[in-house]
């Protein structure tokens, strides 16, 4: 990964993907802003998650891109907003209130055992056969989960039985810079 993200880069990415939120919800199409600082040009994934009064509203993101990190968040939030298929599009009434959290990804890592994992830094990427789960580091801390739960739940969001990780699965780590928005 990146040097981290300074304060300013942290605020500039949320404000870009709040902005990103608003216009796709009210116009129905993303105005993608431009941005200079050299941090924000990499390419690099990313999450955009969204949570109202704290719960998962969306969540969105892309292990790779051809394309700078800020523009990037500023898809990834639209598409939160409006594609992630667990929910329905926002409407106007639900930009009101929502918080908003990025997650700037590193490069997936395969592993060759699931001892590898070390829960509170990695995410897990798990795919086998043509099935395939993510779930960002902070998910497994949020919910207090040990490894074996987070490798079950990852299981499960890949459509899969909670052990199917156990056998014939190929297992990725990444870790995630994450921050959010103060309320």
């Amino acid at each position: 990964m990146n040097d981290t993200l300074n304060s300013a880069d942290k605020k500039l990415l949320l404000d870009l993907a709040r902005e990103a939120i608003n216009a796709t919800v009210q116009t129905g199409k993303l105005k993608m802003q431009q941005v200079t600082e050299d941090k924000l040009s990499a390419l690099q994934g990313c999450f955009v998650t969204i949570k109202k009064q704290g719960t998962l509203r969306g969540c969105i993101g892309n292990f790779n891109s051809d394309k700078p990190l800020y523009q990037l968040v500023q898809e990834m939030a639209a598409s939160a907003a409006t594609r992630d298929p667990r929910f329905y599009p926002m409407k106007e009434a639900d930009l009101v209130d929502f918080e908003l959290e990025i997650s700037v990804l590193s490069p997936l890592s395969k592993i060759s055992s699931p001892e590898e994992v070390e829960v509170g830094k990695h995410g897990l990427y798990l795919e086998k056969n043509f099935s395939r789960g993510v779930l960002l580091p902070q998910v497994a801390v949020e919910h207090n989960w040990d490894r074996e739960t987070f490798l079950n739940q990852t299981a499960l969001k890949a459509g899969l039985k909670k052990d199917d990780w156990k056998e014939g699965a190929d297992l990725y780590v990444f870790s995630a810079e994450v921050f959010g928005e103060q309320r």
